[in-house]
């Protein structure tokens, strides 16, 4: 109980599962405090060339502890710390979504890359209901995903909603009316195909974009370095040999 992961090395993939279903997968400050050790350990991993988030028993996450926020409310909570470790992941990251994703579930879906619902999930922003304020490293994450209104209308309500909302909202990227873990697995074996220079790259790049920092300088140096690593070569030779491209660069982080 509480958090687990694995990797399919033949996929390129890595798992990091919620488990605490008798608790709608609840996180508590431990488990808060397990992730970043779990994702450094699979960003260090060359296996490893995306990850998916994921809950067990049929629910994503249904928050922080409510029996651990007193304490909180005093000293801080290490959610911020964990949101922060999982956003500056550097592989594609995929939150694979059912059930409950409430309060610092979504906080922890957020800071995901992208973002897959099961038709049947139910979101919401909680801190409304007890007179908590949501960390300042989230509300800024949802406003960028949402918009101001979009997230005005989570915080200011609680109300859950259901994954159409959160479709058209912006905050999830694709409803699956089927098995959500089958479709995350096979676009996570495709990002895994994929020129994770590229990918890191862009995770950069679209991040200072977001929230207005210049990216001309971030650019061309990220131009720069895939030339120097020999991975646009490959890609292109890959395509004009009609053969499936043999990418191995990996971050140093």
């Amino acid at each position: 109980m509480g958090l687990r992961h694995a990797v399919d090395a033949a996929a390129g993939v890595g798992t990091i599962t919620i488990d605490r279903p008798d608790k709608r997968n609840a996180m508590t400050r431990d488990m808060w405090l397990e992730l970043p050790r779990l994702l450094d350990g699979l960003a260090a991993d060359p296996a490893v060339r995306a990850v998916v988030v994921t809950g067990a028993g049929g629910d994503f996450c249904a928050g922080a502890d409510i029996s651990e926020l007193t304490d909180a409310r005093h000293r801080g909570h290490p959610s911020t710390v964990a949101e922060t470790a999982l956003a500056a992941f550097p592989k594609p990251t995929i939150a694979a979504i059912e059930g409950f994703c409430v309060g610092g579930g979504c906080q922890l879906a957020a800071a995901c890359d992208l973002r897959f619902a099961a038709s049947s999930a139910r979101f919401g922003v909680t801190p409304a209901r007890l007179g908590l304020v949501y960390p300042a490293s989230a509300t800024a994450r949802l406003v960028r995903l949402v918009g101001p209104s979009a997230a005005k209308y989570l915080l200011y309500s609680a109300d859950l909603v259901d994954a159409a909302h959160a479709l058209r909202i912006g905050f999830v990227d694709e409803v699956v009316a089927g098995d959500v873990h089958a479709r995350v697995a096979e676009f996570a074996a495709t990002l895994a195909s994929r020129s994770l220079l590229t990918q890191h790259a862009a995770k950069q790049i679209v991040d200072a974009a977001a929230v207005g920092e210049p990216i001309d300088e971030l650019t061309r140096t990220w131009q720069a370095e895939a030339a120097a690593s020999g991975e646009a070569d490959e890609g292109v030779a890959a395509f004009l040999e009609n053969r499936p491209p043999h990418f191995t660069w990996t971050p140093t982080r």
